[in-house]
């Protein structure tokens, strides 16, 4: 711990490989000062709330300054709040608030990129080529006739080009810089020590305050490999780092080193800090690079978000990640969805193949499958409003859509704005409890009022008192069982084993299917039917004996 370090009260109840976190975002969480957008003393006030889902720490998507380009996912400092979320203080009071109620926090850490209007590149752009202020980015003359071509042919994850011209933010100097995400957004040069400096103090600050872990955004993305040239991207191809092999700009063997660094310094800290990576690479060999002894502790799996409804599908997903992870001393994080994902009620409601959105459905399946995320050996975490079954908003106004990756591709489908609603805690009112009624950035669906959180606290069977008692069961188990287990697939029928004595079983077929003899349940996600079976769109938990 270093010589003004807060002495952090968090001591985990749990070790972190079994933990579940919450993941807060605060822009939509709730709304204390009535301006339209979730802040930390919203965030303060409903301690109780996310304490009582029986979760052991909040990660807590970037709250620092921001002109808020992609949600807070550029930023302009890293140690200042921006205003729209409060002050430095409101942090501490929220991160004390935390650890009264035993809950760790877990911060973004956007460190591949900043904000165009970060001092950083402010000085950048104000310098000569060459000069030691454009040695922070990565600054390139381009092609053609008076360098008016880009100077690769990379493209952007958000789409589009990956290169922007100086004179598109004020620059005069008549360069590129490189952005793999919005051109608000551009790349750090991780070759250049004052960069890994600058982040070491970055790191300590918030650890000094009392933060207890990182969730490391984009991770891949922060080693790149010189000198760059052309990878024969065509116009219009979409990002696909996933099913990539290593690029000179994504996963690139500098990014560990890197990783080590950070290591070092959260090992420095009493109890030593949580490193989570979201590591999206083109092999689970390469996956297993980020979670070598000396490197991250976990990474998340949110893959499963393009996995279909199908058993023998998510039976080798889950196998396929388990087996990269499993020569290494670490353990996935499992989640369903995220800031960035197709909520999960939305994602399996057959609409591809029917036309039809039947939400029902989707909140049947989501409910299954968070059977399986907290079955699972591992790590989970539970995105907020994931729990009271909410669905993907696809009707907001194309005017009232901020996600950068709509505007810069036109492309609605591929915004992530319907994820990012504010969440409904009562079930009338104009923002449903947002905040005191006046407006919310985006529109909330009328009919979320009945999945509120007022609401769904007054029915026994709710998707919110399920959702507790799924994770109560599953805390009261964790420590039983085994750290590993095994998945298989039979006649649509997804079994998870951990050891011999617990099972969980996913219905994704068409026909009732009958429980094993000798189990008994423990918990289902539905009625089972009037012969006992386990119904389609249903999981079940069972405990030998």
């Amino acid at each position: 711990m270093t010589g003004n370090a807060k002495a952090s009260r968090f001591r985990p109840s749990r070790p972190w490989r079994d933990a579940v976190l919450y993941q807060v975002y605060p822009k939509s969480f709730a709304d204390a000062n009535g301006d339209g957008i979730g802040d930390i003393p919203g965030m303060v006030a409903h301690l109780d709330y996310i304490a009582s889902l029986g979760v052991d720490a909040v990660w807590v998507s970037p709250w620092y300054a921001s002109p808020m380009n992609d949600g807070g996912y550029d930023i302009s400092d890293y140690r200042q709040v921006d205003p729209i979320f409060g002050t430095n203080d409101d942090a501490v009071a929220f991160i004390d608030g935390c650890h009264q109620r035993g809950l760790g926090v877990v911060m973004d850490l956007v460190a591949n990129h900043c904000s165009i209007e970060h001092e950083w590149f402010r000085a950048a752009l104000r310098s000569p080529a060459g000069s030691p202020e454009r040695q922070w980015f990565y600054f390139l003359d381009g092609r053609g006739e008076n360098g008016a071509e880009p100077p690769t042919d990379w493209i952007s994850v958000f789409g589009g080009s990956a290169w922007t011209h100086e004179s598109a933010v004020g620059g005069a100097g008549g360069q590129w810089y490189l952005n793999l995400f919005d051109s608000s957004q551009p790349d750090l040069n991780w070759g250049n020590p004052l960069v890994a400096e600058a982040f070491d103090e970055i790191i300590r600050f918030w650890c000094d305050l009392g933060v207890d872990g990182f969730r490391l955004d984009a991770i891949p993305a922060i080693g790149k490999t010189e000198p760059f040239g052309d990878i024969g991207f065509t116009p219009g191809q979409q990002w696909d780092a996933p099913h990539w092999p290593p690029m000179p700009f994504w996963d690139a063997d500098g990014v560990h080193e890197v990783m080590r660094r950070w290591r070092t310094i959260g090992d420095s800290y009493d109890p030593p800090r949580h490193l989570i990576g979201e590591v999206l690479v083109g092999s689970n060999e390469r996956l297993a690079h980020y979670v070598r002894p000396d490197e991250l502790h976990s990474v998340f799996s949110i893959g499963v978000s393009t996995v279909t409804w199908d058993a023998d599908a998510l039976s080798r997903f889950i196998t396929d990640m388990s087996n990269a992870i499993a020569p290494t001393s670490s353990w996935l994080t499992w989640t369903l969805s995220s800031h960035d994902e197709v909520r999960t009620a939305s994602r399996y409601t057959d609409a591809a193949v029917t036309g039809l959105v039947d939400d029902e459905l989707g909140r049947a399946r989501s409910r299954a499958l968070h059977m399986v995320l907290f079955a699972l050996p591992g790590a989970a975490c539970l995105y907020q409003g994931e729990e009271l079954g909410l669905s993907q908003v696809t009707d907001i106004p194309d005017e009232l859509l901020q996600d950068p990756i709509f505007l810069r591709t036109g492309d609605r489908r591929l915004s992530r704005d319907g994820c990012r609603v504010p969440m409904p805690w009562t079930r009338d009112g104009a923002t449903l409890g947002f905040n005191d009624g006046r407006r919310s950035w985006l529109p909330q669906p009328p009919e979320w009022g009945v999945l509120s959180v007022e609401q769904q606290e007054l029915n026994s069977t709710s998707f919110l008192r399920f959702m507790r008692e799924v994770i109560a069961l599953r805390q009261s188990l964790v420590a039983t069982l085994p750290l590993a287990g095994r998945c298989e697939e039979s006649n649509g029928i997804l079994v998870i084993e951990r050891g011999a004595t617990f099972r969980c079983l996913l219905n994704a077929g068409t026909t009732s299917a009958p429980l094993p003899a000798g189990w008994r349940r423990l918990l289902s996600s539905q009625a089972l039917d009037e012969e006992g079976l386990l119904s389609p769109n249903g999981a079940v938990w069972l405990a030998r004996g």
